[in-house]
């Protein structure tokens, strides 16, 4: 069983009522008990990442639905929500937004990184890091609240000289949040470079497929996934720095001297 189906399990075992947590036999596994609706077996590590995100109540031997995760359970639990289920590869995420970060079903099957993410290499670990797949979500946030859309026809309408567009979608209609937003993914763009910026874009916000990629560019084949992990590597890399204090140091100018040096005024 996938990480995904193991969180909509816990959350619909979890609707009707809290659980007692009990030591399992297998290694990384408990055992939750409620009484006479029965026991199911779970990762320790799902109901960790369901506690961080604020879906559970952690006791010292019980565990309960928080309101957030009462919620997210009845949507779970509506007929849309089955329906759904047949077509659709749905989890439970993490969404970022202007109130900070809430829990929301999400279609992992709409996203190729979302796909990657949890594909392994042949060492077992997972083929992206955590700030890999997160960086390019990241950016894909950014570009989508930035409404940065290419344009299927000419803009006739748009004063070319005064550097605004008029109609819908341009720029004096950009909120104050679209704005920052494109100019995140430009600063993204800038320091990825042209040459892994192409696949970024393609694959996190136009949402291509590896496959198509490589089509397009005339590259070899799964070579895609080895530019696209180098490029979510540099972009994690922007997005959360190492040391900030490096990057301060880089802009200073530094001079070797004796005690008594003064510099020459020209």
């Amino acid at each position: 069983m996938d990480n995904s189906t193991a969180r909509r399990r816990v959350l619909r075992f979890l609707a009707v009522g809290a659980a007692t947590i009990r030591p399992a036999s297998r290694p990384r596994q408990v055992l939750l008990e409620a009484g006479e609706r029965g026991t199911i077996a779970v990762e320790g590590a799902v109901l960790s990442f369901l506690a961080e995100q604020g879906m559970l109540v952690r006791a010292s031997h019980s565990v309960a639905l928080s309101a957030s995760g009462v919620a997210l359970a009845a949507r779970l639990a509506s007929p849309s929500a089955a329906l759904q289920d047949r077509h659709r590869d749905l989890d439970v995420v993490a969404v970022e937004g202007s109130a900070g970060t809430a829990m929301a079903l999400a279609n992992l099957a709409e996203s190729p990184l979302a796909q990657l993410v949890r594909r392994k290499g042949r060492d077992g670990k997972p083929f992206l890091s955590d700030s890999e797949f997160q960086a390019g979500e990241r950016l894909r946030t950014d570009y989508t609240r930035g409404r940065i859309m290419p344009r299927l026809g000419a803009n006739w309408v748009a004063n070319v000289a005064s550097g605004k567009r008029a109609g819908n979608g341009g720029l004096v209609d950009l909120t104050d949040a679209a704005l920052a937003a494109r100019q995140r993914v430009d600063k993204a763009i800038v320091a990825v470079g042209p040459e892994l910026a192409g696949v970024l874009v393609d694959v996190c916000c136009f949402l291509k497929g590896l496959e198509l990629v490589e089509t397009e560019r005339g590259w070899p084949v799964r070579s895609a996934k080895v530019v696209l992990k180098t490029a979510l590597g540099v972009l994690a890399r922007h997005y959360t720095p190492a040391d900030g204090s490096d990057r301060h140091r880089r802009h200073q100018l530094l001079h070797w001297g004796a005690d008594d040096y003064r510099p020459k005024m020209s």
